[in-house]
């Protein structure tokens, strides 16, 4: 069982940022018809998302936040050793998106910086990498980046996600102290059988120059090899069974219960989901606020988006105890557990920035100019 217990390490801030561009579920009834778009909402609670322009990334987002986050807390940016960025949008297929934001935020060059590959269950996982570096190091902070802007992988006519995805960018700041009771568990899970479960086929090193040709896929929808691919019965198997199964050990892992919680930011992946899970764990669907009725499906940025959305405006100071859970591409599920005074966590941000000097549209740009 992959299950860590950090001491002497807190979550000190959260913060995240999605577009300003918000698309209506509903504008989707002249592709695919109201009946459709209707089924749809009621299904999956998706009733508005934000999506990215073409050249907006998950780090520009990111960014947005992180420079929000680190202001608001008056962090020196010296005393970071580590950022990772843990999504499967990168900016580029290579180098790691972490040194583009270590550069623009100013990180020192005595940090460590890479990225991790991962979707949904990239806060958890990520949230165990930075804290196994920090637990080993001299560190006093570090920063984790997840989300995703999984919409650009999308056909627009695919029905099963088009309507789905939201894109969003967030950031965690942990901390090292010297308090024993700060304390953050997790337990993490994998399964490769189900790597073909969600999955975009083309365009990495085993099928690089993938057709971008649509076909009829047996499920009514065209895509390319380009596009994102979702087998919904295995994922939502998945789901309904494995993912219940990693809380209730958790649960008994930590020696806790859903009363000891006063959140449950998890994944959104679809409202019907959420309800069973938390049905089947005897979680107070209460305390799992949902956020893809506005934002859609965040993906790693899920839990963050939970927590802005519901806290980030709360003036109570008061320290509340999180699980957080996320599950799905990969296979890849996992869930933590910690604490975080609500004056840490900072309200949903709005930006169409980008990176302007990361726009390569020319080799020639590449070539510095003297």
């Amino acid at each position: 069982m992959a299950y860590f217990c950090f001491n002497n390490i807190r979550v000190a801030g959260v913060a995240c940022a999605v577009p300003t561009n918000e698309v209506k579920t509903e504008s989707y009834k002249h592709l695919f018809g109201d009946e459709e778009v209707e089924k749809f909402m009621e299904m999956t609670g998706v009733r508005a998302s934000h999506r990215t322009s073409e050249h907006q990334t998950c780090s520009d987002l990111g960014f947005r936040a992180a420079s929000e986050l680190l202001e608001k807390k008056g962090i020196n940016r010296e005393e970071i050793g580590a950022l990772i960025f843990s999504s499967h949008s990168p900016d580029y297929r290579r180098p790691s998106t972490a040194f583009v934001l270590q550069y623009r935020l100013g990180i020192p060059k005595e940090a460590v910086c890479y990225d991790i590959s991962l979707g949904c269950s990239s806060l958890v996982v990520g949230m165990q990498t930075v804290a196994s570096i920090m637990n080993t190091s001299d560190m006093k902070y570090a920063l984790l980046f997840v989300g995703d802007t999984a919409g650009k992988s999308v056909c627009p006519t695919d029905r099963s996600s088009a309507m789905l995805f939201g894109e969003a960018g967030a950031v965690m700041l942990l901390e090292k102290t010297e308090n024993p009771n700060d304390q953050m568990k997790a337990l993490v899970r994998s399964d490769g059988s189900g790597f073909r479960y969600m999955i975009v086929p083309g365009g990495g090193y085993r099928n690089l120059h993938a057709s971008e040709e649509r076909v009829m896929c047996e499920d009514g929808n065209e895509r390319s090899l380009m596009n994102s691919f979702i087998q919904g019965t295995s994922v939502f198997t998945f789901t309904i069974f494995d993912v219940p199964r990693l809380i209730k050990d958790f649960f008994a892992k930590t020696d806790t219960t859903p009363e000891d919680y006063d959140c449950f930011g998890f994944h959104q992946a679809n409202l019907y989901i959420l309800k069973q899970i938390a049905k089947k764990t005897k979680i107070p669907f209460e305390k799992m606020p949902i956020t893809l009725d506005r934002y859609g499906n965040t993906s790693g940025a899920s839990a963050i988006v939970s927590l802005c959305d519901r806290y980030g405006n709360d003036k109570e100071n008061k320290t509340i105890k999180v699980m957080a859970c996320g599950f799905g591409i990969g296979i890849s599920l996992g869930a933590t557990s910690f604490e975080i005074n609500t004056e840490e966590i900072l309200p949903i941000f709005e930006d169409d920035a980008i990176y302007e000097n990361g726009l390569i549209t020319d080799p020639n740009q590449l070539y510095e100019k003297k």
